[in-house]
């Protein structure tokens, strides 16, 4: 019994360190391509402004709130897997103010919905949400923020909507499913016979990643970027104009806020 206690504590703090790991790298990327940006146009103010953090902590607690009314797809997926589309106030967040905006939106939302609701997943879901959020925001933010044009826009959703799916599905099949095994306490082969029971094509941890998660982050990527491009460009003026970068042209951001 001592040793099962071990095992627990041990398997936990080895996960807790993987989330602290990926979101430190994930802040880390985000960062070092918003301040080389920074330094091409010339901008000098700080990449976390007092109205950046305002603004993070109100998207946050919109994205929070996506967060906590999601659901389960039991045609697709069994009913921990649950959908929500929490990515849209993330993304449109990343679009005005950058990616490391975007990471930390993804990031509170996680946190901030702890508080409210909890886990019910031993906390796999919770990093699954930030991890897989960021994977579609991040790459969606980094493309947009070099060149902000509406084809731009179109293109870094696509590109984001992509790494999503691929990430999102290899991500949980390596690392997810089995971490969520093993802290749960539910078996791989459980897991897996939950999604046989929905799609018969389903057999294995590779085809169960296929068949059920891959559709979940195609549905959630779409929703988000199809919403985001609707919705940018109306927002876009009232997000930016009291937020001209030091250090930047004012025509430079007027041209971006019209495109």
């Amino acid at each position: 019994m001592g040793n099962g206690l071990l095992q627990s504590i041990a398997d936990n703090v080895v996960f807790v360190l993987v989330c602290v790991g990926v979101a430190v790298g994930l802040f880390a990327i985000a960062y070092a391509a918003e301040k080389y940006v920074y330094k091409r146009d010339g901008i000098t103010e700080r990449i976390l402004s007092t109205r950046k953090i305002t603004m993070i902590g109100l998207f946050s607690a919109l994205a929070m709130i996506l967060h906590i009314f999601d659901f389960p797809v039991l045609f697709l997926a069994p009913g921990f897997y649950k959908l929500d589309f929490s990515e849209i106030p993330a993304l449109v967040g990343a679009f005005a103010f950058g990616p490391v905006a975007g990471v930390m939106i993804e990031f509170c939302k996680i946190l901030l919905k702890l508080v409210v609701k909890g886990t019910s997943t031993a906390f796999v879901g919770d990093l699954a949400n930030f991890v897989i959020g960021c994977s579609l925001v991040l790459p969606a933010s980094i493309i947009y923020m070099f060149k902000k044009t509406r084809k731009i826009a179109v293109i870094a959703c696509l590109a984001g909507s992509l790494v999503m799916a691929v990430f999102g599905t290899a991500f949980n099949g390596v690392y997810l499913l089995p971490a969520f095994s093993k802290l749960f306490g539910m078996p791989l082969d459980a897991i897996i016979a939950a999604g046989a029971e929905i799609n018969g094509n389903i057999n294995n941890i590779t085809s169960f990643v296929c068949f059920a998660v891959a559709p979940i982050n195609i549905i959630k990527s779409a929703a988000a970027s199809a919403v985001t491009l609707v919705i940018y460009k109306p927002l876009s003026p009232f997000l930016k104009n009291a937020h001209v970068p030091a250090g930047r042209k004012a025509a430079d951001h007027v041209k971006n806020v019209t495109q």
